[in-house]
C-alpha cells in the first residue's frame, strides 16, 4: 500500500518527473508529445510538444481557449510567429492551421480537445 491509500486521500500535489514520460507519437508525421497532466472527464491537459522541422498541423478549432509556450525553436500560423521565449494563446472558436520550418518544443494547455478537419 502506499501513503496515498493508508490516508484514504488524494495529495495536493502531484509532481511529475518530465525527463520519466515517455514522448508519444501523435496522428501527425513529425509531432510527439508527453502528456503531463490529462483530465478525460472534462478534456483538460498540459502537454510538452515537440515538432521536427517541417511538421504542420492541419486546419483545426480550438474548442476553448488554448495557451502556448515556446520553449526552443518557432512555430507559425497565419496571424505571426511564435518564437523560444514567447506565449501565445487562441481564442474559443478561433480555427488556423500550424506548422514550423526549424522545429520546436512547446508546453500547451487545452482546456478542450481541439476539433480537427482533415
Amino acid at each position: 500500500m502506499n501513503a496515498e491509500t493508508l490516508a484514504g486521500t488524494v495529495p495536493d500535489s502531484t509532481y511529475v518527473d518530465v525527463r520519466d514520460v515517455p514522448w508519444q507519437p501523435t496522428r501527425f508525421p513529425g509531432i510527439e508529445w508527453k502528456i503531463l497532466m490529462e483530465q478525460k472527464e472534462t478534456g483538460l491537459s498540459t502537454v510538452l510538444m515537440r515538432w521536427a522541422p517541417g511538421a504542420r498541423l492541419p486546419q483545426h478549432e480550438h474548442v476553448a481557449i488554448e495557451q502556448t509556450y515556446v520553449l526552443e525553436g518557432s512555430f507559425a500560423d497565419h496571424a505571426g510567429v511564435c518564437r523560444a521565449g514567447n506565449y501565445v494563446w487562441r481564442r474559443a472558436g478561433s480555427r488556423h492551421e500550424a506548422w514550423t520550418d526549424e522545429g520546436c518544443l512547446m508546453l500547451a494547455v487545452f482546456l478542450k480537445p481541439n476539433t480537427f478537419f482533415d
